[in-house]
This record gives structure tokens, sequence and C-alpha cells, in this order.
């Protein structure tokens, strides 16, 4: 009897036992299944599906048409076209009234169209007189007798990294005017090892980025190096891009009051040759005019050098410069230093600079981009104070695509920020092509990753879809310069 009744108590016990495992097995599993709804959108490249367990009995807000939403952006657009004033543009440009006013109406009438271009086949000019490339198409019109390059400055994020879009539009320029070399580089950065318009390896150097420090001073770049003991760079020209590798022009650009040197060997020039740097408070050039196709620097001295990168160019044609950061929204350029951007200028001035940003700001959750609008209106003031004799062309944000229950589709809020960067155009009185339109409007991304002209992500170009964006603001700069010279040549 005693011994059933302690089967029964240990059979009883291990069904509490049993169910207790199962509670907790269930338990978890719950947790587990809960914990997947916060799973990032995106992992290695890969666009995943939203988890929600609760989705079948969530309430969910009535989705925001596209058509809906651009409608409500249109009646929020007050802003005018320009807000500059004829009369103090005159005077500064040096083009009376009448002219300013013969230039719009001539523009209006080319384009038949006051207002913006939703297709992104011609650059949108908010300025008034439409001189918003000015300075840009009359340097490309006096580059033969200008004895320097005619220069351009791309700043961008990630959409542009490793010369995405970039080097086909630098090709593209470079066939129509003239010019070789892939212009500046940075002494390393994250994309070193699939840019394939140059290859270079960076040994011995301390980096600084303006995404993370606030103590030292930037330029265009963002980036700043000291060179440790016997820091060295190799830079190998570029095979699959055969008009950048027969330059024979490499240029150094550094700062620091105490001297130092370069020693160099090159596969033309297997001897070492040392190049001194001299002493300099403001950003300096030293040049090496040797022709060769792989070359060793090795930096020697200058306890307190500053390098900011190298540049392989000719000193004639057009050059085209990548000044991408991975992470940046565009907005801290307002710290880029004045008296920096100034003493750079003197020795590397530009004639035109592109301001690409939009991906790192973007967001599924928000509709409302006009604190983007305020600080990028502040941040393109800042760059024509740190950059007086350049134009300014802003590009619009990409499409970007998200999941939805059946298909990926244009998130909305690309249309709002796109709304918000064409304000600060208009605020500012610059030029603005719309990217978004030149990709093919809604849904366009989703065209681009079906042809392997973009990443799984459905948001960054492959550089397959860059050589399709390059040719498209390639044809719209084209554009733009033949309303340029004919308004030109009738008011002249």
């Amino acid at each position: 009897m005693n011994t059933y009744l302690c089967i029964q108590d240990q059979t009883e016990m291990n069904k509490e036992n049993n169910f207790g495992r199962l509670l907790i097995l269930l338990f978890i599993t719950l947790l587990g299944g809960i914990s997947l709804y916060w799973l990032p959108e995106t992992i290695w490249g890969h666009q995943l599906k939203k988890v929600d367990l609760l989705s079948d009995i969530r309430i969910k807000p009535e989705p925001l048409s596209l058509d809906s939403l651009i409608k409500q952006l249109e009646e929020q657009d007050t802003i005018p076209d320009s807000i500059e004033n004829p009369d103090t543009l005159s005077l500064s440009l040096k083009i009376d009234s009448a002219n300013l006013a013969l230039r719009d109406s001539l523009y209006k009438t080319i384009y038949t169209a006051d207002g913006a271009d939703s297709l992104g086949t011609h650059i949108e000019d908010y300025s008034i007189g439409h001189l918003g490339l000015n300075r840009f198409f009359s340097a490309l019109n006096k580059r033969k007798t200008l004895k320097r390059p005619v220069r351009i400055a791309v700043l961008g994020d990630s959409f542009i990294e490793g010369d995405i879009l970039v080097a086909d539009l630098r090709a593209a320029l470079q066939k129509k005017f003239g010019g070789q070399g892939v212009g500046f580089v940075p002494v390393f950065t994250v994309t070193d090892q699939f840019r394939p318009t140059i290859n270079q390896k960076a040994e011995g150097w301390k980096s600084y980025s303006l995404l993370k420090d606030t103590t030292h001073a930037f330029m265009l770049s963002g980036m700043l190096f000291n060179p440790g003991h016997n820091a060295s760079l190799t830079i190998k020209k570029a095979e699959k891009y055969p008009d950048l590798s027969n330059v024979p022009l490499l240029k150094f650009y550094y700062s620091g009051m105490t001297p130092g040197s370069i020693k160099y060997v090159t596969d033309i020039n297997p001897d070492t040759v040392i190049k001194t740097l001299p002493a300099k408070a403001s950003p300096a050039c030293i040049e090496i005019k040797k022709d060769f196709n792989q070359g060793t620097f090795v930096f020697s001295g200058g306890t307190d050098t500053q390098v900011f990168g190298t540049a392989l160019e000719e000193d004639e044609g057009i050059v085209v410069d990548n000044y991408s950061l991975r992470g940046n929204s565009g907005l801290i350029l307002d710290r880029l230093n004045i008296e920096l951007c100034h003493d750079f200028s003197d020795i590397r001035p530009y004639d035109l600079i592109i301001l690409q940003y939009g991906l790192n700001v973007v967001s599924e959750e928000v509709l409302n981009y006009g604190w983007y609008r305020s600080g990028m209106t502040e941040v393109v003031k800042h760059m024509q104070a740190c950059f007086p004799d350049a134009d300014i062309l802003l590009m619009g944000v990409s499409d970007r695509a998200y999941q939805t229950e059946d298909s990926f589709e244009t998130m909305p809020a690309v249309l709002a920020l796109l709304h918000a960067q064409r304000q600060t155009a208009k605020r500012t009185g610059i030029t603005f092509w719309n990217t978004f339109g030149a990709m093919g409007g809604v849904n366009s991304m989703t065209r681009y990753v079906e042809n392997n002209w973009a990443s799984k992500d459905y948001t960054h170009l492959s550089f397959r879809g860059g050589r399709e964006i390059a040719k498209a603001l390639f044809d719209a700069l084209l554009l733009e310069k033949e309303f340029y010279d004919e308004a030109e040549e009738s008011l002249h």
C-alpha cells in the first residue's frame, strides 16, 4: 500500500513538473515571438518582413495614399520661388534688373512650366534670373584659359561611397570637357576595398571624422589624418577606368608648423626619392609630377602634420571630387570651419558643390520634415559662406521602398523629405535636382532592384544603378548649360 502511494505521489509530481516545464517553454516561445517584432529592417543588406503576432487583431491606421500626400504637400508650399531681392542680386552680379527679368522669361519659355520638375529631366533653378549655375558654366566656357581645372565637389553619404554615381558622372564630364584623374581622395576610407577608381592602402595613421570629432577644424572631406612614425600610403591607379590611369600629377594636401618629408618609390622609378614638406600654418599642396602606375609614400617628421588627402588629376579640363561620409545627414556641415575652407579654396578652388543627402534622414514613421528643411537651410547658407565663389546644387533624396503586406512600395516619407529639400532650395535661392523623379518616380526603386541596379535593402545603388542616375544628372546639366549659353547670347 505504501509503495502504491509513493508511486502515485511520484506520478503526480512528474505531471506537475512537466506542466511547469511546458508553461516555461510556452512563455519563452511567446517572448521569442514578440521579440521578433523589434528586429531591424535589414540584416546584411537583406530586407526583412515585419513579424507581428498581433497583426490580425491590431487596429491599423488607414494608410496615407501617395496622391493624398502629394496634394497635402502642395497645399503647404507657400514659399516663393526665390526670396532674394532682385535689386541686390543685380548689383552683386553686375546685371541690370531688366536683363534678370528677361532671363526669367526665357527660362519659363524654354521649359514651358513654371514650377517643379517632377521627372528630374532638368535642373530647377530658384535663383532670380536663373543664374544659380552661372559660376560653373562660366568656368566651363573659359576652361581653356582658366589655367586650372574646373572643379566639382560632390558631398554625400553612403549613396555615393566607393565612387558610385560620381565615377560615371566624372567620366561623362571629362569625356565632354576634357581632363583626367580621380581628383581628391582621403588618406583612407571604409570604401577603400571596393572603390574601383583608385586602389590605396594606408598604414600607421590616426584619423578624425566630422561625424564624431568636435575638437578639430574640418574642410569638405570631413576627415583629417595624422601620420605616425613612418606612416605609409600605397597608391595604385585604377584599371577598371582606363581614363584614370594616365595621370601625370599627384598632389598632397597638408598643414603643420613642423617641417617633414615624404620618401617614395614608384614602379617607374625604383630609387627612393625624398621630398620636403615645408612648415605651413594653413593648407598647402606639394606636387609630384612623375607618371607612375603604383607608388608607396612614407611620411617622416612633422609631429604636428595634418594630412587632408591626395589628388590625382590634370591641371586642365574638369575634375570631380567625391566627398562621401557614411552616416552623414548633411546637417553637420554647418560645423565646417569657414577659415579653413577659405584657405583650402585658395589652393583648390571649386566652381560647383553638389549636396546629396537624405537616406540617413528619411524614416517610415515621419512625414513632417520641417526641422530638416530649417537645418539644411542654415547648412546651405554656411556652405555659401565657406565657398562664396562656388555654385551649389542640392540633389533631392532618391526613391526608397519598404515592404507592405504584398509588395515593396515607395515609402511616403520619401515624398515628404523631397518636398522639404525643394523648399530648402527655394529658401536659399540655389539649384535643385529631383533624383527621385529621374529614377522614374513612385516605385522606381523596385525596378532598380529587379534590374540589379540597387541592393536588396531597397535603398542603396549598385554601380550599375549609379551609372543610370549619373547619366540623367549629366544630361540635366547639359540641358541647363544650353539655357545658360542661349541666355548669354540673347542678352549680349
